[in-house]
């Protein structure tokens, strides 16, 4: 009887449980992205970049000389820091610099303009080989030669673009937001590039007059990819890696426009980028 009535109460008490199990099952609560909006926003940004070269070819042509120099090794000129250097706004353009202003017309796509002021310096004291004829240079360079060695000493020849090799580019790039803290985010940013070159070239050829000016000398293709760290939507610190091709075809070296040379070489550089985003809309 105590076991019948045990049963009884156990089945009771089982199809109540059933009874209160819901009809469907319980929706679970899926937390949305947080969407970052940068369509409409203009932003600005100036740092700092180290650069390197490949070696390249230069050939110099004037009206007694027609002469190439191959595989000639060049670096770039770094600015050893100081705060007056670095920080002081009137010597803001001493250093190896970078500025650039953008405007987002898409959320992930920006579309800017700006300078990458970079440095390069031929080295002196090199042996490289020389191919082309060299007269009434009233030096003791005058001759034929045809992959020759010679040493670039300063008397022979002084080249450099150090203030600067300016690169003047339209840039293309899409950033993706990668870790959002709140006040905080973290983007991958992806682009390329296209301009002219602007160098000022310091050169100083066969014992002529030093020539120190701007000129427009031709174009340059570049690429990137960076992190741009964004604090409050208001600020950013950005680092990038950078590559491209530089091709110069009309480089003043001398005051007379009979002189010139030409130069192709392939580049590339890391920078660190301060900025700040402004909202237009």
């Amino acid at each position: 009887m105590h076991l019948k009535l045990s049963l009884f109460y156990l089945l009771c008490l089982t199809q109540h449980l059933f009874a209160q199990t819901p009809e469907s099952p319980v929706e679970v609560q899926k937390v949305p992205q947080s969407q970052i909006k940068k369509k409409g926003k203009l932003y600005f940004y100036w740092g700092w970049n180290r650069g390197a070269y490949s070696k390249s070819d230069l050939r110099f042509k004037g009206e007694d000389y027609d002469f190439t120099l191959n595989n000639v090794d060049a670096k770039d000129r770094q600015t050893k820091f100081s705060v007056d250097s670095y920080l002081n706004p009137g010597n803001i353009t001493l250093p190896q610099f970078n500025a650039r202003i953008g405007y987002f017309f898409k959320n992930n796509w920006d579309i800017s303009i700006g300078t990458d002021h970079m440095k390069y310096v031929v080295q002196t004291q090199q042996t490289v080989k020389i191919s082309g004829n060299i007269n009434n240079s009233s030096s003791p360079y005058n001759g034929s030669y045809n992959n020759d060695n010679i040493m670039l000493t300063e008397d022979f020849l002084s080249f450099e673009h150090t203030d600067g090799l300016n690169f003047v580019s339209a840039e293309i790039k899409r950033f993706d937001n990668i870790l959002d803290l709140n006040k905080v985010q973290v983007n991958l940013t992806e682009g390329f590039g296209l301009g002219f070159l602007l160098p000022r070239t310091n050169s100083m050829l066969l014992s002529k007059e030093r020539y120190d000016a701007y000129h427009l000398s031709g174009y340059g293709i570049s690429s990137m990819v960076g992190l741009n760290f964004s604090f409050f939507e208001k600020f950013f610190i950005q680092t990038e890696l950078k590559g491209g091709y530089i091709n110069m075809p009309d480089i003043r070296t001398t005051n007379s426009k009979a002189d010139s040379a030409s130069q192709s070489f392939f580049f590339r550089e890391i920078t660190l980028l301060f900025g700040g985003i402004i909202n237009i809309n």
